[in-house]
C-alpha cells in the first residue's frame, strides 16, 4: 500500500510542476514587445510604440522630407 500511496504523491507533485512550467513559458517578452510597436516609418520602416516617439524620429532622422499627416497634431 506504500507504493500506492507513494505514486499518487509522486503524480501530484509532478501535475504541480508541470503547471508552474506552462506558467513560466506561457509569457512571451518578444511577441508582447512587437505589439507593443504599431507606428511604422514610411521612409526607414522602423517601428515606434507612441506617436511622439514617432514623432520626434521623423524630426530628427528625416528632416527633409515633409511630415506625414497622421503626426501633423502630434505634440512633442
Amino acid at each position: 500500500m506504500a507504493r500506492g500511496q507513494q505514486k499518487i504523491h509522486s503524480q501530484q507533485k509532478n501535475a504541480k510542476k508541470q503547471a508552474g512550467q506552462k506558467k513560466k513559458q506561457g509569457h512571451d517578452q518578444k511577441a508582447a514587445a512587437k505589439a507593443a510597436l504599431i507606428y511604422t516609418c514610411t521612409v526607414c520602416r522602423t517601428q515606434m510604440p507612441d506617436p511622439k516617439t514617432f514623432k520626434q524620429h521623423f524630426e530628427s532622422k528625416h528632416p527633409k522630407t515633409p511630415l506625414p499627416p497622421e503626426l501633423a497634431d502630434v505634440q512633442a
